[in-house]
């Protein structure tokens, strides 16, 4: 049972952050169309899309496993009689119209030969998942390389589509900072995502953030039963060697090690079991995230302190990190930089400084990670409450999001380089002249501004994106939409916009975005998407404004053709104006 005052969770995870390859599935299982393979990494989620694909619909399954691979037409025991031949297997399964393998890599020689004939016949629509990090048999990986059916590659789940699905997953609001190390420990594993929030709960590990409402973890990964269970190619290692120099790069975390401090054959072993991983600057680390928590949780407690004990200080590479980080933002290139040992901080629960915090905010805001920034500047302000430097990065980030805010606004000097391009980014490109770096892209911003020149700000829109300025990017776009003469350059511009905004955690709410494009819409369009955007159905809409589901269907259809848009889930961002605050 989950501990007290902890959030329940579900039984079931809800399926999100793969709607296009759903839907090229969905496709490719159509009348007509021979089928499709999906391959990709252990805990991709391979199967739960399959489900969803054929949710519905008529169909056999048929699924390996390691201990039937040496039994003939063992995945089809529950479809063919014994003794069957493979001739025979082919015309008893040809009025199967839709067939689903999963596990394909773990199928024995027969069955993947059976599968590879229905593929050739065509007459049964196949929907074949295969794991790409393992063997799989000649005539499982025949299907795509001799293009009978089309791949579809699955990669991890992205960060904000882990974000999305571990918010609903757990029926509550997670802290940013939460989500973050959740994903960074699964790398987008989802049976693994599962196992972390299901061992957090069952210890009791998540706390309610009193400012915000949200639920946050500090402190060490619970050693779980299903969590060494995925540590288990680091923790089963029995030679002594090979298991001192995991357990000595697991206590160095969240620093590496020099190669040359350690035996360079053990490396060399680990090294080709997938264990390690050997920097560019000629040191080591742990390949997983999750073997460090495992391999110290695992130490006892003489073996652990002694090897704290040899632990390099954390004080001179916090400063570096911080150095780097504001470094990328002077140079106006804030692109994903690594930042680990501010990141060990807060997993462990320790103190932020202020000072970093404040930079680590602020490098978070500009890249459009607008949650990310406020709940780094919370940190600093947990340790200084006065930290004028993190309060202002609270208050914008909030301002930006569209978030209330009881933060009073912190002074700021002038010497913040980004201070005079917010004159551009409210439409006074008038009042930055002189004050940017010239030749800047953020100059090069101003000077296409004040000439209304459309395809100029989509070019500026362009490159600050490349430099991870996010939030900038989209802004630009907007601007772009009302420079447009062109009505198709326009609605591309539009498109990008939105986009980019839906990137920006926390629904980036500013006035080059507010009201995007409700004016090129007509009254009832406008009337009909701003109550869509609010979450009614089509059904609910059509009884509030007296109208038919049909017309209601009809004004957002073309409403979406203006927008360039293609589901709901950009309403938002489309619609709403955001708050009358400085940004």
């Amino acid at each position: 049972m989950p501990a007290s005052g902890t959030p329940p969770l579900p039984p079931s995870w809800p399926f999100t952050g793969r709607e296009e390859e759903l839907e090229l599935v969905r496709r490719s299982l159509t009348a007509g169309r021979p089928g499709v393979v999906v391959t990709g990494p252990a805990g991709c989620g391979r199967t739960r899309l399959a489900l969803e694909a054929v949710r519905g619909t008529d169909c056999a399954r048929v699924a390996g496993t390691p201990e039937s691979r040496g039994i003939a037409f063992a995945a089809f025991a529950h479809l063919l009689p014994e003794g069957v031949t493979l001739h025979r297997a082919v015309r008893l399964l040809t009025a199967t119209r839709l067939l689903v393998v999963d596990d394909a890599h773990l199928l024995d020689d027969a069955s993947a030969a059976l599968v590879h004939q229905l593929a050739v016949q065509g007459r049964t629509r196949l929907l074949v998942l295969v794991a790409d990090d393992v063997p799989a048999p000649g005539a499982v990986t025949r299907l795509w390389t001799g293009e009978l059916l089309p791949r579809l590659p699955l990669g991890p789940l992205a960060r904000e589509d882990t974000a999305h699905l571990l918010t609903t997953a757990a029926g509550v609001p997670l802290e940013p900072l939460t989500l973050d190390r959740l994903h960074r420990l699964s790398r987008g594993d989802l049976r693994l995502l599962r196992h972390l929030l299901d061992a957090l709960r069952e210890h009791g590990l998540l706390t309610r953030v009193p400012d915000t409402g949200e639920w946050r973890w500090r402190g060490p990964v619970p050693p779980a039963p299903a969590l060494r269970d995925h540590a288990a190619p680091a923790l089963t290692r029995t030679r002594a060697d090979e298991r001192e120099t995991l357990d000595r790069l697991a206590f160095a975390e969240p620093l590496p090690l020099p190669a040359d401090a350690l035996d360079l054959h053990v490396l060399e072993r680990l090294e080709a079991d997938g264990l390690i991983h050997a920097d560019d600057d000629a040191t080591v680390r742990l390949a997983h995230p999750l073997h460090g928590p495992m391999l110290r949780a695992a130490a006892g407690r003489l073996r652990a302190r002694r090897l704290t004990g040899g632990r390099a200080p954390r004080p001179p590479a916090l400063d570096a990190e911080s150095a780097a980080l504001a470094g990328a933002i002077d140079r106006l290139d804030v692109c994903a930089t690594p930042a680990p040992v501010g990141e060990w901080l807060v997993a462990e629960g320790e103190p932020v400084p202020a000072a970093y915090a404040a930079v680590r905010a602020r490098f978070a805001r500009l890249r459009g990670e607008l949650r990310d920034a406020a709940a780094w500047a919370r940190e600093g302000l947990a340790s200084a409450p006065d930290d004028t430097a993190c309060l202002h990065e609270l208050t914008l980030a909030q301002a930006q999001s569209g978030a209330p805010t009881d933060v009073p606004q912190a002074a700021h000097g002038s010497q913040d380089p980004y201070a005079a391009y917010d004159a551009v980014r409210l439409g006074a490109p008038e009042r930055a002249t002189g004050a940017l770096p010239p030749g800047s892209v953020l100059a090069r911003h101003a000077e296409a501004l004040a000439r209304g020149d459309g395809p100029a700000l989509d070019q500026v829109a362009q490159e600050l994106e490349e430099r991870g300025l996010l939030l900038f990017a989209a802004e630009a776009h907007a601007q772009a939409v009302r420079a447009h003469r062109d009505p198709r350059a326009a609605r591309t511009a539009r498109t990008r916009a939105v986009a980019l905004a839906r990137r920006c955690q926390g629904a980036a709410r500013t006035p080059a975005l507010a009201g995007l494009v409700l004016g090129q819409l007509t009254a009832r369009q406008r009337q009909i998407l701003t109550l869509a955007a609010a979450g009614l159905s089509n059904r609910q809409i059509a009884e509030r404004l007296t109208l038919s589901v049909r017309t209601v269907s009809n004004h957002l259809y073309s409403a979406y053709t203006r927008l360039g848009a293609s589901d709901r889930g950009a309403l938002p961002w489309l619609t709403e104006p955001p708050q009358p605050r400085s940004a």
